[in-house]
């Protein structure tokens, strides 16, 4: 190592010293762990740039610091500098995101997941990266990073099926995008890496965001001609479903799902999300065993069942498919 980076490294308090600073002056502390991260980083020090990453969350969470956007920044910087493969970057991510929630049990702050999407994307995980954009409200980013996605990975026969996965999927758990896809294994099936995932970016009921990525991504995708209607029945589903959440009405969602099935079968992963649709915007009740069997059954129970209550509404609905 060279004399001016042994000396200039030998200049940082240990650890164990920063930690007891932090004690007494956090603010102080905190700012002097991160330049130290950030130099460790610089120089290729992996492991010490860790150790005061982690100690630079230490403090943010004894603090009780509130959250702001220049701390999430500096955070999603340090996280940056990580190498991709190390476990302390993913134990890192877990903790920030915890923090960055302010104990309010969400799954962190819509910024945050926008700043680690973003440097995700760069590194071309764009598993990861998706989902953390559907946690961030950045529809657009999103969409932008799934065009590059299709392009560079998917057949071209995939083309609906990444923007209809972005709409209707929502992961629940931070573990399991790095149970995904691997990056680089072009033309991995979408319904088996995808297959582990079990809930919509419609079930966080963030329509506006949904609608924002299905409309960017078929507008920019160069192998998607200008819709709607689409050539594809897959998107023509998506862009009926949309405007369905807006009226609310069963009768439409019912003859959606009976319409599309040809499509829907492309991914047995579709009905279970549409499942939970149906319970979130049209009142249908949590799936039971029916005769029918399926979301059909469910939904054509569920019309039974309220034909009594739907009263003189059930004229209105008469028409199948009543979009505007």
């Amino acid at each position: 190592m060279p004399r001016l980076r042994r000396t200039r490294l030998a200049l940082l308090p240990s650890a164990s010293g920063l930690w007891y600073m932090s004690q007494s002056k956090p603010a102080e502390a905190r700012e002097l762990m991160c330049s130290g991260a950030l130099l460790f980083f610089s120089h290729g020090q992996q492991n010490s740039a860790s150790d005061l990453s982690m100690l630079v969350l230490e403090s943010l969470e004894k603090a009780e610091v509130e959250v702001a956007d220049e701390l999430l920044e500096s955070l999603a910087k340090l996280f940056s500098l990580m190498d991709p493969n190390s476990p302390e970057r993913v134990a890192f991510v877990s903790r920030a995101l915890k923090w960055s929630s302010g104990g309010s049990g969400k799954l962190g702050h819509p910024r945050l997941h926008q700043l680690l999407a973003l440097t995700l994307w760069k590194e071309q995980n764009y598993c990861e990266s998706r989902y953390h954009f559907l946690h961030s409200s950045d529809g657009e980013g999103c969409a932008n990073m799934l065009v590059e996605y299709a392009t560079s990975r998917g057949f071209r026969s995939e083309v609906d099926m990444f923007v209809a996965q972005a709409v209707l999927q929502y992961v629940p758990f931070a573990v399991l995008p790095w149970l995904a896809w691997p990056p680089g294994a072009r033309g991995w099936p979408l319904s088996r890496a995808l297959s582990g995932l079990s809930r919509t970016f419609l079930c966080l009921k963030n329509k506006s965001s949904a609608s924002v990525v299905f409309t960017t991504y078929t507008q920019k995708h160069p192998s998607i001609e200008n819709g709607p209607p689409f050539v594809q029945p897959l998107l023509n589903f998506i862009w009926f479903l949309l405007l369905a959440v807006d009226g609310g009405k069963l009768t439409v969602f019912t003859v959606l799902c009976e319409q599309y099935q040809p499509s829907l079968r492309r991914d047995p992963m579709y009905n279970e999300y549409l499942d939970r649709i149906g319970q979130l915007f049209f009142g249908v009740p949590p799936k039971q065993t029916s005769s029918y069997g399926g979301l059909l059954g469910n939904l054509l129970s569920s019309l039974m069942g309220s034909s009594e209550q739907e009263g003189e509404d059930s004229q209105d609905d008469s028409s199948p498919i009543e979009l505007d």
